[in-house]
C-alpha cells in the first residue's frame, strides 16, 4: 500500500491507543473522586507514577530463563540472526533484541523487555512449521512490539486496571457500611457513583482487551512496513490458526465475540493484511539457502512429558 495510507492507519491506531488509555485513566480518576474528592484523584495518580517509577524491573534474560527458554548464539542460528539484524535496522532500533529458543511443540513467539533491552522468543514448533517468509513476518511483528514499547503500554494499562479494581473494592466496602445508615436516615445515595463502583472493573477490563487488539493491529501494519510482504505474515497467521490449539479451543473460542479477546480474530487480521497493496518483499534467498535457517542448532529437542506437555 502507499506509504501515506500506511501512516494514516498507524496514526489511527495510535489515536485509538491514546483514547483507550485515557478512558481507563478517567474511569480510575472518577472512582478516586467519588471516594475522596480531588484528593482521591491526586492519590491515584501519585500511586500510578510511584509504581511505574520504582517497581522492580526483571531483566528479559531472567524472565525467559524462568520460562525455560534458552539464549540462541549467532552461530546456532546464523540465518535468523541475519534476518533479525536486517529487520532491526529497518525498524530504527539501535540495538537488536536477543533471540531465545523455547523447546516446545507449541507454535508461539513473544517479545519482552524495553526498546533498549529486549528479547524475542521463538518456539521449536514455530521454527519447524513455518517457512522462511512466514518466520520473517512473525519476527517483524514482534520487532514492531519492541519498537512501539508495547510491553510498557500494556503494563501501564494493567496498572491502571489494578488501581480501578482496588478503588472499586474499597468503594463497595464503604457502600455496605453506609447503605443501612442511609436507609434509616432517609438520605438517598447517588446512583452514578454506585454504578461506577460496581461496573468499573469490568469496563476497565474491556478497555484493556480493546487496547491489546489495537496494539496487535498496529504491530501487523508495522511488520508489513518492515518486510513489504503482507502475505508472508498472513500466511503465518493462517498456519498458526490451523495448527494451534485443540478442538475445545477451536469450538468455543471461535464463537467468542471479538470484544472478549485479547487478540483480534485471525480472519480479520488476515483480511486486513491481504487488503494492503503488495510492496516489494524482502529478498530471503540468501538466508533460506542456509540449511539451518529456522532450525537452530540446539543441544536438545523438545521431549514429551507424562502430563501431555512438550518441554
Amino acid at each position: 500500500m502507499s506509504r501515506a495510507r500506511l501512516l494514516g492507519r498507524r496514526l489511527s491506531n495510535t489515536l485509538q491507543t491514546a483514547l483507550l488509555l485515557g478512558a481507563m485513566a478517567l474511569l480510575a480518576g472518577y472512582l478516586g473522586w467519588a471516594l475522596l474528592g480531588a484528593d482521591g484523584i491526586v492519590a491515584a495518580a501519585l500511586f500510578a507514577v510511584f509504581a511505574l517509577a520504582f517497581a522492580p524491573q526483571a531483566s528479559p534474560r531472567m524472565l525467559l530463563r524462568l520460562s525455560g527458554a534458552r539464549a540462541l548464539a549467532p552461530e546456532q542460528a546464523p540465518g535468523l540472526y541475519r534476518l533479525l539484524h536486517t529487520l532491526s535496522e529497518r525498524a530504527g532500533l539501535e540495538r537488536a533484541p536477543r533471540l531465545f529458543y523455547l523447546p516446545t511443540r507449541v507454535l508461539n513467539a513473544f517479545a519482552v523487555g524495553r526498546r533498549d533491552d529486549a528479547a524475542i522468543t521463538l518456539t521449536d514448533g514455530l521454527l519447524h512449521r513455518l517457512e522462511g517468509r512466514e518466520i520473517a513476518g512473525v519476527l517483524a511483528h514482534e520487532l514492531a512490539h519492541v519498537r512501539s514499547n508495547d510491553v510498557w503500554v500494556m503494563t501501564l494499562a494493567d496498572l491502571v486496571g489494578r488501581i480501578t479494581g482496588t478503588l472499586s473494592f474499597f468503594g463497595l466496602a464503604l457502600l455496605f457500611v453506609w447503605l443501612p445508615i442511609s436507609l434509616f436516615s432517609g438520605n438517598g445515595l447517588p446512583l452514578l457513583p454506585i454504578l461506577a463502583m460496581i461496573f468499573a472493573p469490568t469496563i476497565s477490563a474491556m478497555l484493556q482487551l480493546a487496547l491489546s487488539r489495537t496494539r496487535e493491529y498496529d504491530a501487523d501494519l508495522a511488520a508489513v512496513e518492515l518486510t513489504g510482504d503482507p502475505r508472508g505474515l498472513a500466511s503465518a497467521l493462517n498456519t498458526l490458526e490451523k495448527l494451534q490449539g485443540g478442538w475445545m479451543e477451536r469450538l468455543f473460542m471461535s464463537r467468542a465475540p471479538s470484544w472478549l479477546r485479547s487478540h483480534p480474530r485471525t480472519d480479520e487480521r488476515i483480511q486486513r493484511l491481504l487488503s494492503l497493496e503488495r510492496a516489494q518483499p524482502m529478498d530471503l534467498a540468501d538466508w533460506t539457502a542456509d540449511p539451518f535457517f529456522g532450525r537452530p542448532r540446539v543441544e536438545r529437542a523438545p521431549r514429551w512429558h507424562w502430563s501431555g506437555l512438550w518441554y
